[in-house]
């Protein structure tokens, strides 16, 4: 099969080619996927440029994120589950066969049945980004009723985090820089829409509520301030990435909040918790409450571009179409 491979970590045109390699076969409790759509997200060029190591046996191919339809089991799986449409998570954790290649081989569980009103892109866009919105969002317990606050409102977590807040019963907040994103966010179902860069930007959020109760956030070094000023005893802020510089933690100014603060990443978060999201997530596609990003679509080929468009901050979803 074809399959874009690296062999040691670095730049993306350094490191990544396009190769053939032997077709995988799927072992016990494992199935095959022929790989429609490669979904690209900031944990696969991080691993690949070695900000995150993971370690390399033989090769890697990168990207944990895909859809496409299963097509071989292996012992253990029901042969019933050939010619399944699937999304697909982890497919490249702990194991060198990741999506951006023709097929993929990883554990049953980690193939997750797509309902048929759900498109192969829709599909590749779910995995690290849905499953890391449903932790923040439901980590702490249910959130109908409560304000929400979405950090970064138009990237990959943030638009499912509003979606499935949304879907959940919350009135969401979301902070973006621009009115591109703006847009963005309030097609996703947005309550509210703030431009964190005005100054006016706690005022607008106050204007809604004095304080929140869930903050999903994706640079709490920046946005710490504005945090804390819409913080209260009951607010919960959760954390998922560590882009740009860590925060000066203000000990007083959190102690006068009585604020909690929760540091979650995907790959360490309990069974139990990934089941939970992976029953919502699906529920939401058949109910038509989750909703593609803006797509940029790259060939296999053009891997390091795609990789390079991920590290660029691409505003919407980078896919890699294989079919």
């Amino acid at each position: 099969m074809r399959a874009a491979v690296y062999h040691r970590i670095g730049p993306a045109r350094e490191v990544m080619r396009i190769e053939d390699v032997d077709l995988p076969e799927p072992g016990p409790g494992e199935v095959r996927v022929r790989i429609h759509v490669s979904g690209v997200n900031p944990t696969d060029w991080k691993s690949r440029a070695g900000i995150t190591p993971r370690p390399i046996a033989r090769f890697q191919i990168p990207n944990q994120d895909g859809a496409g339809v299963i097509d071989a089991v292996g012992a253990g799986v029901d042969p019933a589950r050939m010619g399944e449409r699937v999304w697909v998570w982890f497919a490249a954790a702990g194991q060198p066969w990741g999506t951006a290649a023709e097929w993929s081989v990883l554990p049953a569980e980690r193939a997750v049945p797509l309902p048929d009103r759900a498109s192969m892109e829709l599909g590749a866009s779910l995995g690290v980004p849905a499953m890391t919105a449903h932790h923040c969002l439901f980590a702490d317990g249910p959130i109908d009723g409560k304000i929400v606050l979405v950090a970064g409102g138009a990237g990959a977590v943030g638009h499912f985090a509003i979606e499935l807040a949304k879907r959940a019963g919350a009135t969401v907040i979301a902070t973006v820089s621009s009115q591109e994103k703006a847009e963005l966010a309030a097609r996703a179902g947005a309550d509210l829409v703030v431009n964190y860069t005005d100054a006016g930007a706690v005022d607008q959020v106050r204007a809604l509520a004095q304080t929140v109760d869930r903050i999903i956030e994706v640079a709490l070094g920046a946005n710490l301030q504005l945090d804390l000023a819409v913080s209260g005893p009951e607010t919960i802020i959760v954390t998922y990435a560590a882009d740009g510089p860590d925060p000066v933690l203000p000990v007083r100014a959190c102690m006068t909040a009585n604020v909690t603060l929760r540091f979650m990443l995907l790959y360490g978060i309990p069974g139990p918790a990934r089941r939970h999201a992976i029953r919502d997530i699906t529920d939401a596609i058949q109910e038509g409450a989750l909703t593609e990003l803006p797509v940029h679509r790259f060939r296999l080929e053009d891997i390091a571009a795609a990789h390079e468009a991920v590290e660029g901050r691409a505003l919407g979803k980078v896919i890699i179409e294989l079919t």
